[in-house]
């Protein structure tokens, strides 16, 4: 059988920045614009958002087809 391997990774299609809130919201299959309002929430709250994004635009690989 051929199994899709689910993993986590940059949007290509569904971005506005890096891709981090598209390719987590396709990831848990959930509306990107959720996503982003959470993370603008949690970048209200002390700023803490902002470094958190940034470590995971540089973690977070591209999508890439295999």
């Amino acid at each position: 059988m051929n199994e899709v391997k689910k993993s986590l990774h940059k949007s290509r299609d569904n971005k506005m920045i890096a891709g981090i809130c598209g390719g987590i919201g396709e990831y848990f299959n959930i509306d990107p614009t959720l996503i982003r309002l959470g993370w603008v929430l949690f970048c209200a709250m002390g700023g803490s958002g902002i470094v958190a994004y940034i470590i995971a635009a540089i973690i977070i690989p591209e999508y890439r087809e295999y």
